[in-house]
This record gives C-alpha cells, sequence and structure tokens, in this order.
C-alpha cells in the first residue's frame, strides 16, 4: 500500500536516488542549497515502509501569495508502473494545493533517444510511449519535444561522453591533433583546490564579456565547492611563458650548433631538415615574445568547473582567456578531466546542453569528444489551479516570444 510523505529526510532521498536509473545531480538535496533563491521541500511515497519514489521540489513564491514548484530532472521514481505515478501526482497535487502553488513543473532524466551525431534512423526508447501514457492518465501535461535550449527550463539534449579503456585513442583524429598542439606549447592541466577559485573565476568573467553571456561569479564557486567538497572537481589549464620561452631559446641554440656541424660535414638532407626545425623554432620564438610581454609568470588560460553524482561528473561552468586560443587549451583541459573522471569510476562525463538541431557552435565544438547525445522526454506540468494555470501558461509563451523577438 503506497503513503505520501511530505518534508522527507534529506539524507534518506539521497540514498534512494543514488541507487536509480534516473539518479541526477539536479535531484539531490544538495542542489537545493545552491538554488537558495527558492524554497524547497522533499517529498516522497514508500509501499510496506520501503521508498518508491522522491523528489526534490523547488518552490518560487509568486505575487499575492501564490506559488510555482519545479522538480529538476524528476520526480525519481518507475514511471512504468502507472499505479505509482498516479498515486504520486494525485497526492504531490494535495500538497501543492496547501501551499498555493499554481502547478508543478517536472523533467525526468527518461532518455527520448541516444545517439551519435550524424546517426539516422535511430529508436525511440521503447519505455516512452508507456511513460507518456501514465504521465498523461495522471493529468500530467506533456510540453512537446522541444527543439531549443530557450524553449525549457534543462537543455532537453545534452552532449555526453561515455567511458571507454581507449577513450583518448578514439577521440576523433583532429581533437587528438589539437592535443598535441597545446603540449607542444607546454600546456598544464591540473585539478586545484577554492585557493586559486579567483583564477577560474578570471578567465570565466572574459568568456562572459566575449560571449556576452551572464554565468556566475566566485562566491557562487565557492558556494558549490564548499556544499559538494571532494565531489566538486576545479580544473585549470596553465601555461608559464618565461618557461617556455627559455626552452625554445636553449633549443635554437642547440639547433644552430647542429647546423653549423652538419654544414661541415656536407649533408643536405640533414640540413633541410634542420632548417625546417630552425623556421619553426622562430616562429614559436616570435610568438612568445609577443606573450611575455603581457604574461610573465605562470598564468591561468582556462578552467572547468564540475560536480560528480555518482556514475556522472557534471561540466557545469569553463572559462576561457581568447587571447591563448592558438593553445588549444580546452581540448587537452577537458580530455584530461574526462579521463580522470573516468579513472575514479565515473562512467559518463556530461559536457550539458546543446541546441536540438545540432548546428549550433557548442554542438560543433562537444563533438569534438565524440559524445553521446541524450535526447530526454522533456517537461510536464501538473496544474494545481486549473484556471489560474492556464493564465500563467499564456503569459508564458508572450514572455518567451518577447524573448525571442530581443535576440
Amino acid at each position: 500500500m503506497y503513503q505520501f510523505h511530505e518534508n522527507m529526510d534529506a539524507k534518506k532521498h539521497d540514498q534512494f536516488i543514488k541507487k536509480q536509473v534516473l539518479c541526477n545531480l539536479l535531484q539531490s538535496s544538495d542542489w537545493a542549497k545552491v538554488k537558495e533563491n527558492w524554497d524547497n521541500e522533499i517529498i516522497g511515497v514508500t509501499c510496506n515502509d520501503e521508498l518508491v519514489a522522491s523528489a526534490m521540489v523547488l518552490i518560487k513564491k509568486l505575487p499575492l501569495g501564490f506559488t510555482m514548484m519545479y522538480t529538476p530532472r524528476g520526480p525519481i521514481m518507475d514511471y512504468k508502473n502507472k499505479d505509482l505515478v498516479s498515486f504520486f501526482m494525485k497526492e504531490m497535487k494535495k500538497w501543492a494545493k496547501k501551499k498555493r502553488c499554481l502547478f508543478v513543473k517536472m523533467d525526468p532524466a527518461i532518455h527520448y533517444k541516444d545517439y551519435k551525431i550524424g546517426e539516422t534512423n535511430v529508436e525511440i526508447n521503447v519505455d516512452v510511449e508507456t511513460v507518456l501514457r501514465n504521465m498523461k492518465a495522471a493529468n500530467a501535461i506533456h510540453q512537446g519535444f522541444t527543439t531549443y535550449i530557450e524553449e525549457s527550463i534543462q537543455p532537453r539534449y545534452q552532449a555526453n561522453v561515455y567511458a571507454k579503456d581507449d577513450f583518448i585513442e578514439t577521440l576523433p583524429r583532429h581533437t587528438r591533433r589539437l592535443i598535441k598542439d597545446a603540449l607542444k606549447r607546454d600546456v598544464k592541466v591540473v585539478r586545484v583546490g577554492k585557493e586559486r577559485m579567483q583564477e577560474f573565476a578570471d578567465v570565466v568573467a572574459l568568456t562572459e564579456k566575449r560571449k556576452q553571456v551572464s554565468l556566475r561569479n566566485q562566491e557562487y564557486f565557492y558556494q558549490l565547492m564548499d556544499i559538494y567538497q571532494d565531489d566538486c572537481y576545479l580544473f585549470l589549464a596553465e601555461v608559464d611563458i618565461a618557461q617556455t620561452l627559455q626552452r625554445l631559446r636553449d633549443e635554437k641554440e642547440k639547433n644552430d650548433a647542429e647546423i653549423a656541424k652538419t654544414v661541415q660535414s656536407n649533408s643536405p638532407k640533414k640540413i633541410r631538415r634542420l632548417e625546417d626545425i630552425k623556421r619553426s623554432l622562430d616562429k614559436d620564438l616570435k610568438e612568445f615574445e609577443e606573450y611575455i610581454k603581457l604574461y610573465s609568470k605562470k598564468t591561468v588560460i582556462a578552467g572547468v568547473l564540475s560536480i560528480r553524482m555518482e556514475d556522472t561528473l557534471e561540466m557545469l561552468y569553463a572559462g576561457m582567456n581568447d587571447q591563448f586560443k592558438k593553445f588549444m587549451p580546452q581540448y587537452y583541459l577537458y580530455t584530461e578531466i574526462m579521463k580522470y573522471a573516468f579513472e575514479q569510476g565515473c562512467k559518463y562525463a556530461n559536457m550539458g546542453g546543446v541546441e536540438g538541431d545540432l548546428q549550433d557552435g557548442l554542438t560543433k565544438f562537444k563533438s569534438n569528444f565524440d559524445p553521446f547525445i541524450n535526447e530526454f522526454i522533456g517537461e510536464f506540468d501538473l496544474p494545481v489551479n486549473t484556471l489560474l494555470y492556464h493564465l500563467s501558461q499564456k503569459a508564458y509563451e508572450i514572455r518567451k516570444k518577447a524573448l525571442k523577438k530581443r535576440k
């Protein structure tokens, strides 16, 4: 027999979701601490004293004492179980009504399709039809199979790299070449703690300025590291221009001496090879002599902040100093992070959302890492106050259209 529970214990909730196929970082109780501008509560359902469904629900206060609710990548339960879905939705609606909620929005991490970029005739998840039917019977309204990031709260498409033993070797050839470019310029990748958060925040700010977007500030990143601690991975790509410049000067001196020696031995083939090396070194020296004017000490040129949730690494925030784009730091940085995560037991490295037409710049960049595209089932709304729900949806659509016109 099912029982509905309010104000559930956070630890019990976390223990439950970590064992589930639909486990997701955004359903962790700690994520509610991150979303501090929302109220939150955990609700769930037990059957014979065993937890069978759970949801971390974010609660947003609206004018006139109303609220709206959102359970990101939740609720977590067996959506093929019609009786469970029906009971959960019915009881959640009763609970939400007590809090003057207009509607509850949900976007469970149910995969609609999974495929590599360029694949065609991809089969739909066999469970999707059952899930849609059960949710409809429980009065939840499916918001459709949206395409673009702006059309939903969480992206319906994400690029996800799956772990494999020969991960680096199976990357596209051009990606491996770009990694070599980074190594040639002595790019180093290190995992660091929050003592170097300012350096990460600085490259994120540069990315914000370049792309004219608003990401997050240093205090927010500190908060993530304080909340998730060892499960928060901060990786930086850095260069020491002075050190590399000295290495190049030493190599040039050695090469010049070798040329002088070879001229005397009359070996044209070897001389041509050494002259090619000389031209390459002269080019690199010219490049680094310009960099040393601006960066005389070890410098962070890119960074990524990620959070691990069980077998998935969520790569959340990234930044890069565009003056170093020739160094290709992001390619080496991303692969080193993924390799590290896989060595720690992660099965997935989620690079985050992409546009559903797969034509955007994010998809182009992320395709360099040979990801799977996980296409989710999409959002559902559970109306609580039916009249005001429909009015709020009209207002929401007007707002979305206005935002599109501004772009």
